[in-house]
């Protein structure tokens, strides 16, 4: 009660109540919808509500994904929607992308109506697993060959220690920084995320880099979590080879456009630069494999953290080489192409 989640919207930020799905008395009902002219508390400034002939409407942009949860079960988020803000919510047909258009006699209760859908659609992206991430690329053939002797060095010297095994560490080829991660659930929003990153190489990128690589020295490893014996994630240290902190402000300043256009969601003050090198999330599991292919079911499994102490005394400071950074990635998670990498959207 004392810390409701926050929600940003276009600019704006909103408190989540547990009581907003509640209706409203019939009193403060025909209070809020006062006139055409009464905007109440919503945010009129916020999207455009147009006006005509029969009333007002506005129009959103919203990914085929996410139609269901307006829709609700039956219809019946859809339905109540349009009677408490008395608006008609026009919906495409799923699969079909273009825009939900709100109708209504009422500006308020237009403005209502779309406020309400943003915070919807605001709530259940979020549970989206997401689909993109911006990152500078690691694979280069030195710092992959520096790898798998990590690899090979940690497996020989600490495979008996609490968890270890072969199929936490990363692949090679997918070795990155991460910056950040998007859900992008249409084309339209991949290119979105394409023409914002080309004018982030115009507008700062190129002046804070000179125009030229970053040249980074990867050295040292360092746990997520706060005990090491439980760690479930192991990242290799990345730091600016002339000691500068150009690194840093490229990866701030590109985190926070990306956030001011609402593709990606605010979780930090300052990048995290880390290249994750184990993970238990990578781990495999034959037996639950196994059961799962027998089932048809894949049943959710809480992750096994490894005993991290012995690694990371003994590799402190592990130097996996030099790398230059010339592009900042938007890649698709999950896919690769022929290289094994991540497939790249765009980059600068």
């Amino acid at each position: 009660v004392l810390r409701p989640p926050l929600i940003r919207i276009g600019g704006r930020v909103y408190r989540k109540n547990l009581v907003q799905e509640q209706a409203f008395p019939r009193e403060e009902e025909e209070d809020f919808y006062a006139g055409p002219g009464d905007c109440a508390d919503e945010p009129c400034g916020a999207f455009v509500v147009e006006e005509t002939e029969r009333g007002f409407q506005c129009r959103v942009e919203v990914p085929s994904p996410l139609y269901k949860y307006i829709i609700g079960k039956k219809g019946e988020t859809k339905k109540r929607l349009e009677a408490e803000t008395r608006t008609s919510i026009s919906i495409p047909k799923p699969g079909v992308e273009g825009e939900i258009v709100i109708t209504g006699q009422h500006r308020s209760g237009v403005t209502s109506a779309r406020t309400r859908i943003d915070v919807l659609l605001d709530s259940f992206r979020k549970k989206q697993p997401f689909t993109h991430f911006l990152s500078f690329a690691l694979n280069q053939p030195a710092i992959q060959q520096r790898f798998l002797q990590f690899k090979e060095e940690v497996l020989e010297k600490c495979s008996k220690d609490h968890g270890v095994s072969s199929s936490l560490f990363q692949n090679p080829a997918k070795l990155h920084l991460t910056l950040g991660t998007l859900v992008l659930l249409n084309e339209q929003e991949i290119q979105k995320a394409c023409d914002l990153l080309q004018r982030c190489k115009e507008d700062f990128v190129d002046q804070v880099t000179g125009g030229q690589p970053l040249t980074v020295e990867v050295a040292g490893v360092e746990y997520m979590n706060d005990d090491p014996a439980m760690t479930d994630v192991l990242y290799a240290k990345v730091r600016m080879k002339d000691g500068s902190d150009r690194l840093q402000m490229v990866a701030d300043q590109l985190v926070e456009r990306f956030v001011a256009s609402g593709l990606m969601l605010k979780e930090w003050d300052r990048v995290k630069l880390h290249a994750t090198v184990m993970n238990t999330l990578f781990r495999k599991d034959p037996t639950e494999e196994r059961n799962s292919t027998m089932t048809g079911k894949s049943s959710f499994k809480e992750r096994e953290s490894f005993n991290g102490q012995n690694i990371l005394k003994l590799f402190e400071n592990f130097h996996f080489g030099e790398v230059q950074l010339d592009s900042v990635r938007l890649s698709q998670r999950f896919s690769s192409d022929a290289s094994g990498y991540y497939a790249t959207s765009g980059q600068l």
